[in-house]
């Protein structure tokens, strides 16, 4: 019966992914059948920190996190967890030997949101690894599948990627964090006059980190390549978008990319996928 307590687990990280990302939800599908659960257990893993340091506002937070960071290291020792979130999640680590230094940065960074408002250059590189890169690197010790060699030329693809990702949210999540959380993670930038030279600085460095990335993705193992490729292509129409906005226009909505496109972005990663161009 352990056998329908792991399952049960893993529906659960599953679907938390599936509730609060359709877009990744679906690049997952998009992998190897044996790679999907493995990364559907990571991101209901990261999606509960974030939660609880972003929304859980009527409760004590600092408190959460410790007792959530604490329940992790427990569960990752034990081999098992009553919270089928963790539960998922330990698997997982445990199965593909992922570097408990990457929770150590992860978890660190959960805990910058819940003291830090503005960051400053140093503090947004540290919040950024530790936000993003590390689960993007998370994700590339399941790709990988024990490969260390690969996943070392992998891994400054994985971290600019997960960088990449980030920081687009972080655009497209401005007026969210800066309203709602009065958090300023772009340094130096001052949302009361956002101007285009901002703007275009921030994209410019997103740019940089896309273009990394996409040499990585045509290196991955042919199991993760196309989903991947098109959560690349997902972010990188959401850039695009908001590339074309004035700073103002960023400031005051939410960019989407509806779900039309969405089916045309794998529709063409589909035929490049056949022609063998990723």
């Amino acid at each position: 019966m352990l056998h329908l307590f792991h399952t049960a687990s893993e529906e659960c990280s599953r679907l938390v992914t599936e509730r609060y990302s359709t877009s990744f939800s679906s690049a997952i599908r998009l992998l190897h059948k044996e790679l999907r659960q493995p990364v559907f257990n990571i991101y209901g893993f990261v999606r509960f920190a974030d939660e609880i340091v972003d929304t859980f506002h009527d409760y004590n937070k600092t408190s959460l996190l410790a007792q959530f960071k604490k329940e992790t290291y427990d569960a990752i020792e034990r081999g098992i967890s009553l919270n089928p979130i963790l539960h998922s999640f330990q698997q997982t680590v445990n199965a593909y030997n992922i570097d408990r230094s990457l929770i150590d940065a992860f978890f660190h960074s959960m805990e910058m949101d819940l003291t830090n408002k503005v960051y400053d250059c140093e503090g947004y590189k540290e919040y950024i690894y530790g936000s993003a890169e590390v689960v993007g690197l998370m994700c590339l010790y399941v790709f990988c599948e024990g490969k260390k060699d690969l996943y070392a030329k992998l891994e400054n693809p994985a971290r600019s990627l997960g960088a990449a990702f980030q920081k687009v949210n972080f655009l497209r999540d401005i007026r969210a964090d800066f309203n709602g959380l009065s958090r300023i993670y772009f340094p130096g930038c001052d949302f009361n006059n956002f101007t285009s030279c901002d703007k275009e600085q921030i994209e410019n460095d997103i740019h940089r980190d896309f273009k990394e990335a996409y040499k990585g993705i045509l290196q991955l193992p042919l199991k993760a390549r196309f989903g991947v490729y098109v959560a690349y292509k997902y972010y990188l129409s959401l850039f695009r978008k908001i590339k074309k906005m004035q700073p103002a226009l960023v400031l005051e909505q939410r960019v989407r990319i509806p779900n039309y496109y969405k089916a045309m972005i794998i529709l063409r990663a589909g035929v490049k996928n056949q022609l063998r161009l990723i």
